[in-house]
């Protein structure tokens, strides 16, 4: 007897292991898998040198911003309609391998053109491109605003990662494209900002970076603005699915000059379930108010059937969620244009990278700011171990 004892004894290790693994699979499939950030830290800054010119290309408006982890280079779009060159991606080198970003910590490698379906290039004033996102089979989108003042519509379209040339373009609901009417559609400058693909790739998102005309009003000092998040299946090509996303009222500071600009111009897919990093981005008259949002569609109303808000009772529409992550106002730094968000790569204490990019809009006075943080992602078996077990470094 004693040997069958001592056959079928299990290790202490085992009795420990077992139910995490049972709480593994519960958490897993369970339908509110939500992953939280924890925590966020700054660590770093870098600018591009102001009127660099890279492959006889002048460098800026860099507006959307992609990483690939394969080969540990980044993709930058810039939103020059091809009036300065034609219009292009830059892939550029970000140096986090000692955990933090110093200020020479960018190198451009290469300048790819974006080429029609015909190979040739956009014409000046065709695109406005404004996000990047890479997909898991060396191709890339891009998102363009279009122009509502001339009915040139946006577009979503696939590229080749190497040629650059046009493969695909997601078809876009009806409701979206401007008309001669100036009733409905997008606003001028105002459209795709935002580009994300879930991690398993079978999904992929935009935003308008306020309201559609037919939706309400575009944001103004002290008003947000209700802006839509359109979710693409990329197994078919096809919208499935809209939401809503309220903009946070912004107030001005000392708006001596009475410019005012507000919205959202990104967002970052966190998981397969919903969940994203969204960007807004305000100009308040003296420099610029930056925030990170976390995001959930976990109860939010599906819209996609719904024309104009307007025409609806507006109240009754389930937004997403959302949950400040950083005022970025609160760092000890002068604030740009940013526009972009991607994650980089792990660094070498184990957790996450964030980088953010500015759009210097080709602006003397302004820069191409690169900031990096490291933020803390927790699953849900995460959290539970750490309520569970407080003594132990997760």
């Amino acid at each position: 007897m004693y040997i069958i004892k001592k056959h079928f004894a299990f290790p202490r290790i085992i009795y420990f292991l077992i139910p995490i693994i049972i709480i593994n699979l519960v958490f897993t499939n369970f339908p509110s898998n939500s992953v939280e950030i924890s925590s966020i830290k700054f660590i770093g800054e870098a600018t591009l040198p102001k009127g660099l010119i890279f492959q006889k290309t002048k460098v800026g408006g860099l507006s959307g911003i992609a990483y690939n982890a394969k080969n540990n280079l980044y993709y930058a779009i810039t939103d020059d309609r091809g009036q300065k060159a034609a219009v292009r991606f830059y892939t550029l080198k970000i140096d986090l391998s000692k955990g933090l970003l110093k200020k020479d910590g960018i190198i451009p490698v290469s300048v790819t053109t974006l080429l029609n379906k015909n190979g040739q290039i956009f014409r000046p004033g065709e695109t406005d491109t404004e996000d990047i996102a890479l997909t898991n089979k060396l191709t890339i989108f891009i998102s363009s605003e279009g122009d509502a003042a001339k009915l040139i519509n946006p577009f979503i379209k696939e590229f080749s990662l190497s040629s650059g040339k046009e493969i695909f373009t997601l078809p876009l609901p009806n409701k979206f494209l401007p008309d001669k009417t100036n009733q409905k559609g997008i606003r001028n400058n105002l459209a795709f900002e935002s580009l994300t693909i879930t991690p398993d790739n079978k999904h992929l998102f935009t935003a308008t970076e306020n309201a559609l005309i037919q939706d309400g009003v575009a944001a103004k000092p002290n008003i947000g603005s209700p802006c839509r998040i359109l979710q693409y299946n990329l197994l078919n090509n096809q919208p499935e699915k809209e939401f809503l996303y309220e903009t946070e009222p912004v107030t001005p500071f000392l708006n001596l000059i009475g410019k005012f600009a507000s919205g959202l111009p990104d967002l970052l897919a966190l998981d397969n379930q919903g969940h994203f990093l969204s960007l807004e981005r305000s100009f308040t008259g003296l420099g610029f108010a930056i925030s990170l949002f976390q995001v959930s569609l976990e109860g939010a109303d599906d819209i996609h059937n719904i024309d104009s808000l307007l025409a609806v009772d507006f109240k009754n529409i389930k937004p997403v969620k959302k949950k400040l992550l950083l005022d970025l106002r609160k760092l000890d730094i002068l604030l740009d244009n940013i526009e972009g968000l991607t994650f980089g790569p792990k660094l070498p204490n184990g957790q996450q990278s964030l980088i953010l990019i500015s759009d210097n809009n080709f602006n003397s006075l302004q820069r191409t700011q690169i900031l990096a943080f490291q933020i803390k992602i927790e699953t849900p078996l995460i959290k539970l171990l750490r309520r569970l077990l407080p003594n132990i470094n997760l």
